[in-house]
């Protein structure tokens, strides 16, 4: 039985599909090329090759795209019968757990994977994409730094390692390790768009605004060509700019790698709901941009497998003033939390209030949108995301403080953006309109 560079034994895999089977999991590491075309090259070598269809569910299942699941279900027959490792076993449990929106249970079979088998560098990958999707950020290191011990640079992948890790680090916290492990990462292979990431996350979450702009404009060939992930990380320059009051600046990007595109790509349109919706918080007005982002949201607008996707459809409906688009995510969120499945509870718990205050703050009942988004924001992250996605619930809580006159409550959560965030211009910016209030009071 042929081994993969790592040493796992690989059921069905001949001379001619291993190469690319290899280079698709390391197109996936680095968020390159298409690994979904790659893969399939070696599927069509060998058709018994269980990891390769491994491998095409779990791309076509960590975009959170409702047109996915179908695809790695058939990816999940094709290893039906199919004699296969334990290690392969575990994938293929998991791949159908996530098929059957069990994220927990997959992450967990996934977690379990990989401390029997610490170099498998598709499992770790994978539950940590896993663990981003459930906002589990005490997993997003240690499901890492577990395995690390089995690894050293001389095993392929090792800067995918530090990257993820980093990533771990800056999600619990600890900025000044995350930060290390990232710009090793990248200097290990400056292709590695996580990495990269990982280092604009704890530069945004320290308001080291200058300094990300350079950090991410010095090797911008090397996290955006030919990247599938290159939307999210100009996304990230973007904010950066955004913090600093460059308008122009930020609908410049928006209209150029943000989204100049129209992508259709779900992960891509959170990135422009999200973009557009800071804007709109700020009072900017951002023409018919709108309308493009919620043409792309409108053919899913009632998928309802994942809630986070929800909250960003919901803004590109109130943004381009479409309420019956917006009443069907809320319909479609009301049948989710009906279902046995992990994203009954994402949705009840926190996607379905955060929708309802965004519909608020459309409607411009500020105070409802107010009292909403407090009920949520303590638990805000068991419906996925990082923290600096998830800080757009905070931005609007306080937008909508201050629109509501509600001048004790608006100076308090001011004051706590200040403490946290104490460099950053716009923390200013709301402070001083706290204060405006209690003068004109």
């Amino acid at each position: 039985m042929l081994k993969d560079c790592r040493g796992h034994r690989l059921t069905g895999a001949t001379d001619k599909s291993l190469p690319h089977y290899e280079t698709g999991v390391r197109e996936l590491n680095l968020f390159i090329n298409d690994p979904v075309a790659t893969v399939d090259k070696a599927i069509a070598e060998s058709p018994d090759f269980v990891m390769a269809h491994a491998l095409k569910a779990w791309l076509h299942l960590l975009g959170t795209e409702p047109t996915g699941i179908p695809v790695a279900r058939e990816a999940l027959a094709a290893t039906r019968q199919r004699a296969a490792t334990g290690q392969e076993q575990g994938h293929v449990a998991a791949i159908e757990h996530l098929a059957d929106g069990r994220w927990h249970a997959a992450a967990q079979v996934m977690e379990d994977v990989a401390i029997d088998n610490p170099r498998d560098l598709l499992a770790l990958q994978v539950g940590h994409q896993l663990d981003f999707f459930r906002g589990e950020a005490r997993m997003l290191r240690d499901r890492i730094a577990r395995a690390l011990p089995a690894w050293s640079a001389e095993v392929p992948g090792y800067h995918a390692m530090l990257g993820m890790h980093a990533f771990g680090l800056e999600e619990t916290g600890d900025y000044a390790t995350a930060e290390r492990w990232g710009r090793t990462a990248v200097a290990m292979e400056g292709r590695d768009a996580w990495a990269q990431h990982a280092v604009a996350h704890v530069m945004e979450m320290q308001g080291r605004q200058h300094e990300g702009v350079t950090w991410m404009t010095d090797n911008t060939d090397g996290w955006s060509r030919d990247s599938f992930f290159a939307v999210h990380n100009w996304w990230h320059v973007a904010l950066y700019h955004l913090d600093l009051g460059n308008t122009d600046e930020v609908l410049k990007l928006f209209d150029g790698p943000i989204y100049g595109a129209k992508s259709r790509v779900i992960l891509e349109m959170i990135d422009a709901s999200a973009m557009l919706w800071r804007l709109h918080l700020r009072g900017i007005d951002v023409g018919d941009r709108w309308q493009a982002v919620a043409d792309a949201w409108e053919p899913v607008e009632d998928a309802g497998n994942y809630a986070f996707n929800d909250a960003h459809a919901a803004m590109a409906f109130v943004g381009a003033s479409r309420k019956q688009s917006l009443a069907r995510v809320i319909e479609a969120q009301q049948e989710a939390m009906q279902r046995d499945d992990d994203n009954a509870a994402f949705t009840r718990e926190v996607g379905h209030p955060v929708v309802l205050a965004i519909k608020a703050f459309g409607d411009g009942n500020y105070a409802e949108t107010l009292w909403r988004l407090r009920e949520v924001r303590n638990i805000a992250h068991r419906f996925g995301g990082s923290h600096a996605q998830r800080d757009l619930f905070d931005l609007t809580l306080i937008e909508a403080a201050l629109r509501s006159g509600q001048q004790t409550t608006a100076a308090a959560l001011a004051a706590e953006r200040a403490a946290m965030r104490p460099k950053s211009p716009l923390s200013r910016l709301f402070v001083q309109r706290a204060a405006q209030m209690k003068q004109a009071a």
